[in-house]
Order: structure tokens, then sequence, then C-alpha cells
């Protein structure tokens, strides 16, 4: 699926020959290391890379990749597996020597692990460089994800990547500043760059497939500490409304005040069986257990009035399928990410960060220098370590239609209510 996980990257040897170009060697020395090593890297898990998801470095691997799956195609590409959901360590069954040989052909388990028909550490540590390669969580357990992950067509990936080796070509035709920010939304990825290699990077929620997040080119100019939150029009009608008529006291259980111009009004005083409150203000007290923005706002002016905030529901960041808010992106980690943003403007150092979170008190602070942000869409890319990624097409953005299955992931811990999504 295109669920989501923190880009995570390592040694991938793909077996088959002729490789092209530098991928080529980097696979043959990351097998021959494998096969030295073949039961301390059955323990280790993917390594994350410091190459950043827009850049030329990734354009370049991404263009390779897509001969090396092309030579997995001209070799026959993969049978689908099958009878292998729920396998795990100690499982024994025949279908893990087809699974074996699924992991075999694109790079995940070295060929010397033979074709036992037990599920050994050997195929664990496989699955779990699967699953990190497809952004589900690195278990190492046969998921439903990682069955339907693995039962996409060669041919599928392969005009995949090339729909994105041309995203990223439009992408970095025109350069690339120094300091950026990336927020690849089939990813549910943010990542803040500087001097060509990635700084922090953080898991993130984006929006739903019927409340999408756009694509956008702007910048980073303020950060807000402690924001109230006004509730958009849309979600006072769509979500709001219908709430309180099965809830009433809902708005003030949430700190949520209505306002007909400077006036406050009480919500009995509303009828929420009509639209009557669509003509009102709704906002948020500030406060991170509660507010919808948690305890900061990031502002990247555009026209479809989106931003990036913090999160009282921390424990989406923990699910692979990130896509539940309204549009905006919440980010994992806000503090780091703020730290990154605010480091050349004075006065904004960690221990002041800290201290504005503690204290509760709204303060803007400018950016001295605005920092560029792209929120991108790139359902496949690699890394010049040999790592090739693939998302879920989650918007049907790829034009594929349903032959990249979009595996049924829910959160575990879903959002309190469904109108807090921004």
């Amino acid at each position: 699926m295109l669920s989501r996980r923190t880009l995570l990257t390592g040694s991938l040897a793909l077996i088959f020959t002729p490789a092209t170009g530098a991928l080529a060697q980097q696979f043959a020395q990351s097998q021959a290391e494998w096969s030295q090593n073949y039961e301390a890297v059955s323990r280790t898990r993917v390594q994350r890379t410091s190459t950043p998801m827009l850049s030329q470095e990734s354009l370049a691997a991404t263009e390779q990749m897509i001969e090396y799956y092309r030579n997995i195609a001209a070799r026959g590409g993969w049978m689908p597996v099958q009878g292998v959901q729920g396998l795990r360590v100690g499982s024994k069954s025949p279908a893990v020597v087809a699974l074996r040989q699924r992991l075999i052909i694109t790079g995940d388990l070295d060929q010397a692990a033979g074709e036992s028909p037990i599920y050994d550490s050997y195929v664990e540590a496989g699955v779990r460089r699967f699953q990190a390669r497809h952004g589900i969580s690195s278990t190492g357990t046969m998921t439903a994800p990682t069955v339907a992950a693995m039962n996409v067509p060669v041919d599928v990936r392969i005009r995949q990547l090339e729909i994105n080796v041309s995203r990223l070509r439009t992408l970095v035709a025109g350069g690339l500043p120094n300091r950026y920010v990336v927020a690849n939304i089939p990813a549910a990825l943010v990542e803040t760059v500087e001097g060509g290699v990635v700084h922090t990077r953080h898991a993130a929620g984006v929006g739903k497939s019927d409340r999408q997040s756009p694509l956008l080119n702007t910048k980073v100019v303020e950060v807000n500490f402690n924001p109230f939150w006004t509730v958009p029009a849309s979600i006072i009608k769509k979500d709001l409304i219908p709430k309180m008529q099965k809830e009433p006291n809902y708005l003030t259980d949430n700190k949520i005040r209505i306002f007909n111009g400077n006036t406050e009004i009480a919500p009995s005083q509303v009828n929420w069986f009509s639209d009557e409150a669509t003509r009102y203000r709704f906002r948020q007290d500030p406060g991170g257990e509660l507010n919808s923005m948690g305890f900061v706002r990031i502002n990247i002016p555009n026209k479809d009035g989106v931003y990036m905030h913090d999160t009282p529901s921390k424990g989406i960041f923990g699910d692979d399928f990130r896509f539940v808010s309204s549009g905006c992106i919440r980010v994992q980690n806000v503090r780091d990410y703020i730290e990154w943003l605010l480091k050349d403007t004075p006065g904004w150092s960690r221990e002041q960060i800290d201290a504005t979170f503690k204290s509760g008190e709204r303060i803007d602070a400018r950016l001295a220098q605005p920092v560029p942000i792209h929120w991108i869409y790139m359902t496949a890319w690699a890394t010049p370590d040999g790592l090739v990624q693939f998302r879920d097409d989650i918007y049907n953005k790829d034009g594929l239609g349903n032959a990249i299955p979009v595996a049924s992931r829910t959160p575990t811990e879903p959002d309190e209510e469904m109108f807090l999504q921004n």
C-alpha cells in the first residue's frame, strides 16, 4: 500500500544481471557483505538515508532503478505469494519457499537463504526490509498489507517508477535551495533539508482521500505558539453540526466558543437542526491537550488555506495509514521541526521554544529568513544506496486505477473526533 512509516533505508542487493552504473557496483558489494555477515545482517534493521526524497541524487537513482526493474521483468518478474498471511518466525509451510524466492528477486533476501520451508530469522529480516521499503510497519510478520504490496506485478511497479521520475524531473528542474522542507503526501512524511542532507525527518498526518492535502510550493513564514483554532466553514457543516445534534455539551467540553461578530453566544442559543451555525465563527481556546493544532501552528501562505501544526492525537504517528486530516499536515516531534525552522531567527533557542510551549502564552515568531516548502506527491523513489521505496497511490494521481491495491489499514488509535481533523 502506501502506508507510511518513517523513511527507512539500507543495503539491498538486487541480484539479477546485467546491472546498471554505480548502483550495480553498490548492489554487488552489498550482496558480498551480506553473504559474509549473513547472520548479523538478519538481525539488523534497514538504516535511514541522509539523501532527500526531493533531490538530484534521488532522481538519478530512480532513473537507474527503472532499468533494474525492467531487467526483473525481462527475467519473468515474480509470482504472487499465496497462503502466507500471518506467517512469522517459527512458522513452517510450503508457501515459505515461494516467499523466499519473492524476496530474493527484489534483493530483500540473499540467494544464500536457500529453499527451506521454515520461516527463519533470515526470512524475517527480508520481510522487514520489504516492509520498510513500502511504508509498512517493520514487524517481520506477513500482514495483509505486506501480502498486497508483494503481489503488485512488476510491470505496475515499473510504470509507477516512470510516472514518478517525471515528477522528480519537474520538481528539481529549477534547482533546489540550500534549506528547504519537503512533505511527501503519499509517504505521510516530512523532511527538513540543508546542504543537500536530511536534517530531521517526521512522520506526518495528511489529508484523507476525500479531503486531500494540496500540492504546493510556498514558504514557511511564521510559527504561532499556543494558537487558537478557528473551525473552517467546511468542518462546521460536515462535522460539527452533526456532532452537536448528538452531544449538546461537545463544544463546551472541548473549549470551543461561538461568536457572532465579537459577541460570544451560548451553544444552547443555536438551532443545531438547521444551518444557523454556519453563520457563526467557532474558535477553540489554546491548549495542547485539547486544541486541534496542539501547541503550535506553522504558517505557509497558500490559496488553499492549509498549514502545518502539532496535534493532541499523537497516536496517529505510530500508524502506517496516516491519511486522517482535512487537508492540513500534522507533524510528529514538532519541537524538533520548529527548532530547525527558527535556528536563524534571533531569540529562538530550543530552551526558549520549550519555555514558550510550557507558558501557554500566545506568541508569534516570524522567521528571519522564510524557508521554501514543497508539498509533493511521490509514490516511488530511490536513493543512491540502492533502496527503492514504493507507496500507495492514495489519491489516485498515478492513473493506474486499482492496479495497486490500497490496503485497508486503519489507525490503531483513531482521532478523538471527526471534526478535529485539521
